[in-house]
């Protein structure tokens, strides 16, 4: 779930990138060495590669196509175009005496593949050490590894911390790490010598490369590093790195000193999402409270599982999960206010002037309120989704839109003026009047809800184009993923003479919820 959140966040910046008309390019992947691998094969009875593989073509490809995730490239860490990089990039390093080899003892989480430092550590009842994340017994390792001279970068961490304040978001995030940087670094092992599974380091085969340095050097060997220059002059460094906040340090720290120490430009942005909570306690499957991101598609829908967590939770920081809370946030705001609008539009369109969008006549007030509206929402949504990575923000603003247009249509009354526009059972003569108005209500609707279809094509791609769809708005506009979000509140867009069909419901009532 925690993966699922970080990587449909990126889907939707990236998505949302793509509708401004500009050229985006969505890197994910997975890391496969390491300790915490190479012991989960063994306990499976496999290799780590045969391990790695079963989990990429059975769980991560499947799911992040189940999800609709719209990536260039996925990479694996055990692909040679990975590989060899990786042992050029540490040999430079080694070769300008970056690197240099030494001792270590000390606490080691092989689920975070991390030495822990004191104060990373909660202790048992029993007194037992812990990891703070995962909540088990660390082990005490001592080896003879090679060090990257980590503690050299710490001033100069720090002066580009000062310099780029947008660097790590959100703030909390950015506090954590330049008190930690502050406090001094410790030189970085880089090598392990007491298991295998990981790439060898190329002047000395007894060694491994730490997995996370290892890891970490995937956004550079994607784009070209020493591969095809001009790629990676194209592409390199990334302009946003979206993460769970328990690998921030890595990010935010070793990753941009071992850019430094290559003379490489080093990342736009680091942001780091918060945990996602079940019961007080984060979700995962060592605590019994994971849960598949399959489980509630399969209840709620794809789309619907991709508005969820970025609508309930502000980005950056931990949120509480709950099937209650989504069954309510799903009923309210989806089915209710946004689904029941889309069909109640298409449905007197349909009654009243036989499928055809009728042409508006002249605006009033509650018009121009409407397209002021709207305007203010595409100005929030786009400064919050793609600037801020404030995705909530950014959907709070289009659906306070819908929520207007629903105001709109309660207030104009659209079936009484249907009255006097073709008369009733009685007088069926009705008024030019009438017509007119009743045609600028559903107009002023239907353009409402195509600038909703542009604006959550990149959170919800599938309702989103069923909408599109419903409102025959590709035979004149074209395709929905080319409609500019930031000019989406340019109003009049959809033509009169539109094909307007009343589709299936684009969120169905929910069947009984299932429980914790």
């Amino acid at each position: 779930m925690g993966h699922a959140y970080t990587t449909v966040a990126g889907d939707v910046l990236t998505r949302w990138h793509r509708q401004r008309g500009e050229k985006v390019w969505y890197l994910t992947g997975t890391d496969e060495h390491g300790q915490k691998i190479m012991r989960t094969a063994e306990a499976n009875d496999v290799t780590p590669q045969a391990w790695c593989d079963k989990l990429v073509e059975e769980a991560w490809k499947p799911l992040w196509e189940h999800l609709n995730i719209a990536n260039d490239d996925f990479i694996r860490t055990t692909q040679k175009r990975h590989t060899d990089r990786v042992q050029e990039f540490v040999q430079d390093l080694y070769d300008k005496d970056e690197i240099y080899k030494g001792g270590y003892e000390g606490p080691y989480c092989v689920g975070c593949e991390e030495f822990k430092l004191p104060g990373d550590l909660v202790e048992a009842e029993d007194g037992t050490k812990l990891c703070a994340v995962h909540k088990r017994p660390v082990e005490i390792l001592k080896e003879e590894n090679y060090f990257f001279k980590l503690s050299a970068y710490g001033p100069k961490l720090l002066e580009f911390y000062e310099a780029n304040p947008g660097f790590i978001q959100p703030e909390s995030a950015r506090n954590e790490v330049v008190n930690f940087v502050k406090q001094g670094l410790e030189d970085l092992s880089i090598s392990r010598s007491t298991f295998d599974w990981g790439i060898p380091v190329p002047w000395d085969e007894k060694h491994v490369i730490y997995v996370w340095i290892d890891a970490l050097l995937n956004y550079a060997t994607a784009v070209g590093y020493n591969e095809n220059p001009a790629k990676f002059e194209e592409t390199f460094p990334a302009d946003v790195h979206l993460i769970g906040k328990d690998i921030l340090r890595f990010h935010a720290v070793i990753w941009p000193a071992m850019l430094m120490a290559q003379g490489l430009p080093v990342p736009g942005r680091v942001a780091a999402n918060g945990w996602l909570m079940v019961g007080g306690e984060k979700m995962s499957k060592s605590n019994l409270t994971g849960i598949k991101p399959q489980d509630l598609t399969s209840h709620f829908g794809v789309d619907a599982y991709r508005w969820y967590f970025l609508r309930a939770i502000a980005f950056g920081q931990d949120g509480s999960f709950s099937w209650e809370d989504f069954t309510a946030r799903y009923t309210s705001e989806l089915a209710n206010d946004y689904g029941n609008l889309a069909s109640r539009v298409a449905a007197m369109v349909g009654k009243y002037f036989g499928g055809e969008l009728p042409a508006s006549a002249a605006d009033g007030d509650a018009e121009k309120a409407v397209q002021d509206g709207l305007a203010k929402a595409v100005a929030t949504a786009d400064l919050k989704i793609g600037e801020e990575l404030d995705f909530q923000a950014g959907i709070l603003a289009i659906f306070d839109f819908v929520k207007q247009v629903n105001g709109y249509i309660t207030e104009q009354e659209p079936w009484k003026v249907a009255k006097t526009a073709f008369g009733d059972a009685a007088d069926a003569t009705g008024s030019e009047e009438g017509r007119a108005r009743l045609a600028t209500i559903l107009y002023t609707a239907a353009e409402s809800l195509r600038a909703v279809a542009v604006l959550l094509n990149p959170i919800m791609p599938e309702t989103s184009q069923a909408l599109w769809d419903s409102l025959g708005a590709e035979a004149s506009l074209g395709a929905l993923a080319a409609q500019p979000v930031q000019d989406a509140a340019a109003w009049g867009r959809l033509p009169a003479g539109a094909t307007v069909t009343k589709g299936a419901v684009l969120f169905p009532r929910l069947e009984e919820p299932k429980k914790d």
